[in-house]
């Protein structure tokens, strides 16, 4: 990965003209709101949507999220050593796939998985339940990474499910003990500054200093960092982009598909709902991603509660 040299105080690069003011490049996460917000926004958006049953069980998953991010509150703290090697390094201090993660990680998912209602859940939701419940501390890390790497075999992906959603705690409590003005946007990007994974989607703001911002939000531990907008996070590219929603639809989400590398990623407008969560609206808007998909673009990064299996992981 290449990352970027950028002022050591991470403050914004650009020009800097009077009466202007620039966002801040980088928002750590805030864990007792992040998990119950994205909650509160799937249960209001569940009644009456095509997916009703499936919204609600990810409603459910964000609660138990939420206990664990306020009850224990599992994470790693690193020094201001440890996070200056890494900026000087030029690499996020909480490398998803590379950080040594803190066994309170797996006590987070223990918890989460206590705090399902599993009798409420499809069998193969249970299966999974079951075979974590089932597997050894070293299976489980095993597990987390190779989600954390893209190789989960198909036989795993419903458990992984479950691994992906404590990540996302641990990473997010990890990333809410960091100094933002100690660490550097990255080179890509597109990358999230802290612990390297890429986005889920991206906020246009319409409140705060710089209203018409993008933030990208990332996918693992919910650090926000402000991007450029038109500009493609695959290929860079600016040339063939083009803005797309779903006619009739709110305009809330719509997508930024670039005909040049054939990817799209996520726009959520903060004008059109006040309400509207990164997090949350992505997993509701799933029908646009079909219908991109059937266009021929390919989503420029996964959400991780999307798992799809990798028989090749097998191999």
């Amino acid at each position: 990965m290449k990352q970027a040299e950028a002022p050591p105080n991470a403050k914004w690069s650009g020009p800097s003209h009077a009466g202007v003011k620039a966002p801040d490049p980088i928002v750590l996460p805030d864990p007792a709101r992040r998990f119950a917000t994205t909650a509160k926004r799937l249960d209001g958006m569940a009644e009456g949507h095509p997916l009703e049953p499936w919204l609600r069980f990810m409603a459910a998953l964000s609660r138990a999220q939420h206990d664990v991010a306020t009850a224990i509150a599992p994470g790693a703290t690193l020094t201001g050593d440890d996070v200056a090697r890494a900026v000087d390094a030029r690499l996020p201090p909480l490398a998803a796939d590379g950080h040594r993660r803190d066994a309170a990680w797996r006590d987070g998912l223990t918890r989460l998985l206590d705090g399902i209602d599993a009798a409420s859940l499809p069998p193969p939701a249970r299966d999974a339940i079951a075979q974590l419940r089932g597997m050894t501390p070293d299976a489980i890390e095993t597990l987390a990474d190779q989600f954390l790497r893209g190789r989960v075999a198909t036989a795993d992906a419903a458990a992984a499910v479950y691994v992906a959603a404590a990540l996302q705690v641990y990473f997010t409590v990890s990333a809410a003990r960091l100094d933002a003005d100690a660490l550097r946007l990255l080179e890509e990007r597109p990358l999230c500054p802290c612990c390297g994974s890429p986005s889920v989607s991206g906020l246009i703001t319409a409140s705060g200093t710089t209203p018409g911002s993008r933030f990208l939000y990332c996918s693992m531990c919910s650090t926000s960092w402000n991007h450029v907008r038109a500009v493609c996070l695959n290929c860079k590219g600016t040339r063939k982009l083009s803005v797309q929603g779903i006619e009739g639809d709110p305009e809330v989400v719509k997508v930024e598909t670039c005909g040049d590398c054939h990817t799209y990623s996520k726009l959520l407008y903060q004008l059109r709902d006040m309400q509207v969560d990164p997090y949350a609206d992505d997993l509701a808007s799933l029908g646009l991603d079909l219908l991109v998909a059937e266009a021929g673009y390919s989503r420029h990064a996964p959400n991780p509660l999307l798992l799809a299996g990798d028989d090749d992981a097998l191999e």
